[in-house]
């Protein structure tokens, strides 16, 4: 199997599988059992895998993560906001 196509099938499941939360959280506002701690820390290690990413040249690690970082990052911030 093409390596390439092993990482973009990676990328989108562990992508896809963090949508399902964020959209609840995006919908519902409700943050009550959310860490902000870990989505913090989430948020920095997405975003360093994303750096990482982009210095590798490596599509599936960039678009996996950047997608990740945003929808992170939009959790944390709802968090902030009514948690």
């Amino acid at each position: 199997m093409n390596t390439e196509l092993i990482g973009y099938l990676a990328a989108s499941l562990t992508t896809l599988s963090f949508f399902p939360q964020a959209l609840k959280t995006i919908r519902t506002r409700d943050t009550h059992a959310i860490s902000s701690g870990m989505y913090a820390t989430f948020s920095v290690g997405v975003a360093l895998w994303f750096a990482y990413g982009v210095t590798l040249g490596s599509w599936p690690i960039i678009l996996a993560n950047g997608i990740t970082f945003l929808l992170a990052v939009t959790i944390l911030a709802l968090k902030i906001r009514y948690g």
